[in-house]
């Protein structure tokens, strides 16, 4: 499927949601539980041109990269050593499972007992993150072409060669791949723990203060800002896989040239 017919789809079906909702709230009628579609994009009108709405979304973005990195880096070089060496991935793997098995909510309330209001999103973000980055890699290396490395070996592959034709290569659709599944949760982390713990900026800040006010316009507007944070964060995701298969399909030929 051609990419023009893909995005006319995907633009109808959201038309369609829309168009479903906009129903649905006329036939409830009752805007404090299902307002319909102009209260809720005038009150999106009325939060973008507020004063406080760069640096609530500039809170929120911020605790979420700044969780993003952490992860990428720590979710990468445990990925490696475990994948690397199983004795690192026996003694990670109580922890991971662990983590896995762990509600968001119970995590985010035990760190909001531990730290304040603004460090709690960093600290669950991470801790829900890092086992989908880590295994990732882990099993990304797991998944590495043996007789590829021993053709390497074979015919004396400069290390440095090995790393950029052959693992490096190998690893990115899993790096991708754990990068966009990573990001994707970290954002629902780190609202979710604004929601809970208020701190003075935020999404998820201004999201607890509209439901407790009954706001229900207010609510939905700032949940549209947060599905537009994630879609934004799929679409680049999508532009980097995009590049990266390019990428990969320029040096497996500069690798098969190199061989020969």
């Amino acid at each position: 499927m051609n990419r023009t017919k893909r995005n006319l789809i995907l633009l109808l079906s959201s038309l369609g949601l829309l168009i479903l909702w906009q129903l649905v709230a006329l036939r409830v009628n009752i805007p404090i539980l299902m307002p319909t579609l102009g209260p809720i994009f005038s009150a999106l009108g009325t939060i973008a041109e507020g004063p406080t709405f760069a640096a609530n979304l500039h809170v929120t973005i911020l605790r979420a990269l700044q969780s993003f990195l952490i992860i990428v880096l720590c979710g990468t070089v445990f990925g490696l050593l475990a994948g690397r060496y199983q004795i690192i991935a026996l003694i990670l793997k109580p922890f991971v499972t662990t983590l896995k098995a762990t509600p968001v909510m119970s995590v985010i309330l035990l760190a909001f007992i531990w730290f304040s209001s603004g460090s709690v999103p960093l600290f669950s973000a991470f801790l829900m993150g890092f086992p989908m980055m880590y295994l990732q890699i882990e099993q990304g290396v797991g998944q590495l072409d043996p007789h590829l490395g021993e053709m390497c070996d074979l015919y004396d592959i400069p290390p440095k060669t090995k790393l950029f034709y052959y693992t490096i290569p190998s690893l990115t659709p899993w790096f991708v791949a754990g990068c966009r599944a990573t990001l994707s949760m970290i954002w629902k982390v780190v609202i979710a723990a604004e929601v809970l713990t208020v701190p003075r900026y935020g999404v998820g800040s201004r999201l607890q203060l509209a439901q407790v006010h009954l706001q229900t316009d207010v609510v939905l507007s700032w949940t549209l800002i947060a599905i537009a944070l994630t879609a934004l964060g799929d679409l680049f995701f999508e532009a980097l896989i995009y590049a990266a298969v390019n990428i990969r399909l320029f040096i497996q030929r500069r690798r098969v040239d190199a061989l020969s």
